[in-house]
């Protein structure tokens, strides 16, 4: 019986997962643009799939384990087990607003738009706080709606903060701090 680790096939997790199996001795035969590849010293196979699509994958027993953001858990799979931290890809999951807008307090976004590609975590985070804002659910470059009048404030990622800056935001809330973790299916 072959273990099955799902790990994103592109983004931030690729290269760090990979790293970590080859550090823990784990020799995979990897063609190019290959979706599925065994181990050659290891009974595992290695899915590669879509991030959002893997804990779809887990809750489902498709895999065993998987290497995934605690920001993607927190979004799409609360439900699932997280066995290990694994200290990499460390990022914030943040709201940021426009650079010359005034920021107190959460309460600021009150009534405001909210353009994130996480909508439960930010529905979660204002229901929490009890402020009430419209979602607008984006899947890619979420900076961008600011400055074209899709929304006030965004949620999203925020490693070094560097698009933040180059898109004119500033970073006003921490959700929460997330890094790449070992998930399982609740079946295994």
């Amino acid at each position: 019986m072959k273990l099955k680790i799902a790990i994103q096939k592109s983004g931030r997790l690729n290269e760090s997962s990979l790293k970590l199996l080859k550090d823990a001795g784990i020799s995979i035969d990897n063609g190019r643009d290959q979706l599925k590849v065994g181990a050659s010293n290891f009974p595992l196979e290695v899915l590669f799939l879509r991030n959002g699509d893997i804990p779809q994958y887990l809750r489902d027993g498709v895999v065993d384990i998987a290497i995934v953001g605690d920001n993607l858990l927190y979004e799409k799979g609360e439900d699932l087990p997280v066995i290990e931290k694994l200290g990499f890809s460390k990022c914030r999951v943040s709201i940021a607003i426009p650079k010359g807008e005034y920021y107190h307090s959460i309460d600021d976004l009150e009534g405001k738009k909210i353009a994130s590609s996480y909508p439960n975590t930010v529905q979660k985070y204002l229901r929490e706080k009890g402020v009430k804002a419209e979602l607008h659910q984006i899947s890619g470059s979420v900076e961008i709606a600011p400055n074209i009048g899709l929304a006030d404030a965004i949620c999203d990622i925020v490693s070094s903060g560097s698009t933040l800056f180059k898109n004119n935001l500033k970073e006003v809330e921490v959700i929460f701090k997330s890094e790449a973790v070992l998930a399982s299916s609740p079946n295994l």
